[in-house]
């Protein structure tokens, strides 16, 4: 299959733009034209925003937002949006406002409505908010950290691996806004989710993920019900939070894939 539609993927926090050079060397050969762009300030290599952290410090979710706008007004046409954690959050606010065709959101963070809030997910974001000063800051996960948030679901080996190859600080102000969500009626975490008029919208999630538990996905689609535009649930039951980057991110590339050529895409 071929497409002429452009594919942006967005990462989430924690992980380097770089970190999904293996799905758009994927995308690219079914015929798509990729690009993988950092946050703001994320400098765009891996070392360089280890070295200089504070250059992503402060920006929320309205920030990420307005900076993929830009790039998508720089793009020959809407594109596939491909979203990772809070990257799935900023795509699919991008599609409620029309900015994309389609969304791929995976393990999406939770969007303004959604009440779950499992322990583990505490846990995983704990890092963050035991110091309100993150807010302004940029946080680095430890090994430990990691393992929990993301490689639960692998071999310790695999998970302080992918660790070493794609993690970098990231940004504290999107965890404390989309925290406040549902206490602000203008939370920048809110999501256009009665359009009807938007692009297909595929929500993945991994069932051992402790960051984004299923439970969070599965209430995230249940916002969406009175949108009449297709709104898709794929579950991954024994992946956690890595698996855009683990050993398995074939399978969730290649059902990303199938699903787009589902739509026509």
């Amino acid at each position: 299959m071929s497409s002429e539609t452009p594919v942006l993927f967005i990462h989430g926090l924690w992980l380097h733009a770089t970190s999904w050079a293996s799905w758009r060397e994927r995308f690219e050969a079914a015929g798509y034209p990729t690009s993988a762009p950092g946050w703001p300030g994320e400098p765009a290599e891996l070392e360089a925003a280890r070295e200089r952290p504070e250059e992503m410090a402060d920006h929320g979710i309205d920030d990420v937002v307005e900076h993929y706008s830009k790039l998508i007004n720089d793009l020959p046409s809407r594109p596939i949006l491909i979203g990772h954690s809070f990257g799935g959050m900023i795509a699919q606010k991008l599609l409620g406002q029309d900015r994309a065709v389609a969304v791929v959101a995976i393990d999406a963070a939770q969007i303004k409505g959604v009440l779950p809030l499992p322990l583990s997910a505490l846990k995983a974001t704990l890092p963050v908010f035991k110091n309100p000063a993150n807010k302004h800051r940029t946080v680095e996960l430890t090994v430990e950290q990691f393992r929990y948030a993301f490689g639960n679901a692998l071999p310790p080996e695999e998970s302080d691996e992918l660790f070493r190859r794609w993690v970098i600080p990231a940004p504290g102000k999107p965890l404390f806004e989309a925290a406040a969500a549902n206490f602000n009626p203008h939370s920048p975490a809110k999501v256009d989710t009665d359009n009807s008029g938007r692009g297909p919208l595929l929500l993945m999630t991994g069932g051992k993920d402790h960051t984004v538990p299923e439970s969070v996905t599965r209430a995230t689609l249940k916002q969406y019900r009175h949108s009449e535009a297709v709104t898709d649930l794929l579950e991954f039951p024994d992946r956690g939070h890595s698996l855009t980057v683990d050993h398995g991110w074939a399978e969730v590339a290649d059902a990303a894939l199938g699903w787009l050529a589902q739509q026509g895409l």
